[in-house]
């Protein structure tokens, strides 16, 4: 079983994917060949490349950060914001179904 969710490109493009529920979406994302996913530590929790901003509508869906995925936020090269995630973090449920994810301009 999988869910659709839709991602935002910095330069206004956007296209969706189909994810496997539990799979992490910085991986389908990087299986797929998303531009400016990159999880370049392979969904380690170690680069924060594959940060995204989450539709505030589906933030309450998505499990508590933890302290390490809070410190990695602090060195995004592009702004953190209220509603971004490491995507290596977030696994497809769902309730996620639809969501949208905004890719920073730069992930370096």
């Amino acid at each position: 079983m999988s869910i659709t969710v839709h991602f935002d490109h910095a330069d206004g493009g956007q296209e969706e994917l189909e994810v496997e529920l539990e799979q992490s979406i910085r991986d389908a994302a990087v299986s797929a060949g998303v531009p400016g996913v990159d999880g370049e530590c392979g969904g380690q929790l170690n680069c924060a490349t594959c940060h995204l901003y989450v539709d505030e509508e589906f933030t309450g869906h998505l499990p508590a950060m933890s302290d390490l995925e809070d410190a990695m936020l602090d060195a995004t090269a592009s702004p953190r914001e209220p509603r971004s995630r490491l995507s290596c973090q977030i696994r497809a449920t769902p309730e996620l179904a639809g969501c949208r994810f905004g890719i920073p301009e730069s992930q370096y």
